[in-house]
């Protein structure tokens, strides 16, 4: 068994879980990826992108900070419900991986009953957060459960496990504007659909990393589908993305502080595409995790068109 004090493999060496939780505590925040926050980045992002967008939609001004506030707590606990779900549906995999071998399940850290038992106290703890919304939104981000529960076997059975996790992470674009709204409309599905090929993006990038063991151990992803053809895929994804990004916008209305947003964002993809190198594991990680100023950049171009 892995003591609590020593470091999973893939977690930054600084990371404030190993030196400032209570040690009872870090396996069960390793379970939730505290230590690694790029993930609840991406997944928040989104509802706030989703949350602009429907602020713009009812004429402008600053959006509900109230509702972004619960969108940041309900990311960070339905990421870690997911990343939890996840490690026990991966268990065995993990423990074939040198990269994650060491995290809280393949080690021992914690049994599996104790992992289920905690995806359920997370879920509950989401739900305390999403009953603050309307109850279109609560039916509606509840719907994404499903996707969520399937997302961990995709890579078994397709090459496009990064689909289903952009189907899943961009969800909130949705919950975002119909916590406003109270419904959807072309603008979220717009946003939805583009947020989609931005996940494509960046977890082709991210899956990278795992080429080598992916063969060894018989699971699929896009990277090992495009190989040396990425580069040309990313193109195509975060293309994709910034004209469905800059469509929802004109769908709802925004001005040309947010549609300079999406240029700004096109730059910063752009930058991504000219880096990477797929046989560079460090740079794949970094890029990966670049994209949370991707998505920060249309958060204020968004906010800054509502208000102005």
């Amino acid at each position: 068994m892995t003591e609590t004090s020593e470091r999973v493999a893939d977690a930054a060496p600084e990371n404030w879980v190993d030196h400032h939780l209570p040690r009872a505590a870090i396996p069960y925040a390793r379970l939730m990826r505290l230590d690694r926050p790029i993930g609840w980045w991406l997944l928040l992002l989104p509802c706030w992108w989703g949350l602009a967008l429907g602020q713009i939609g009812l004429g402008g001004g600053l959006p509900d900070l109230w509702y972004g506030f619960l969108f940041f707590i309900g990311a960070v606990i339905m990421r870690g419900a997911g990343c939890t779900h996840n490690d026990l549906a991966d268990y065995r995999f993990d423990a074939q991986v040198a990269r994650t071998r060491s995290r809280p399940l393949p080690s021992g850290q914690v049994s599996r009953m104790q992992a289920r038992a905690f995806v359920v106290a997370q879920l509950l703890a989401g739900l305390a957060i999403l009953v603050q919304f309307n109850r279109y939104t609560v039916v509606l981000a509840s719907a994404s459960l499903a996707i969520v529960a399937i997302y961990p076997f995709m890579k078994r059975v397709t090459h496009w496990p990064q689909l289903v996790l952009g189907l899943a992470f961009n969800w909130g674009a949705l919950v975002g504007w119909a916590a406003l709204h109270g419904g959807l409309a072309l603008a979220p599905v717009l946003l939805y659909a583009g947020g989609i090929f931005w996940t494509l993006a960046y977890d082709t990038i991210y899956a990278h990393q795992d080429k080598e063991d992916d063969i060894l151990i018989g699971v699929k992803s896009t990277a090992l589908m495009f190989g040396a053809a990425t580069g040309r895929w990313l193109i195509i994804f975060f293309g994709a993305a910034l004209i469905l990004i800059d469509a929802a916008i004109l769908a709802a209305g925004g001005g040309v502080i947010a549609h300079l947003g999406v240029a700004a964002a096109a730059l910063h993809a752009a930058w991504q595409v000219k880096h990477f190198n797929g046989n560079d594991s460090a740079l794949c990680l970094a890029l990966f995790k670049s994209n949370r100023i991707f998505g920060l950049i249309l958060v204020a171009a968004l906010v800054m068109d509502s208000v102005l």
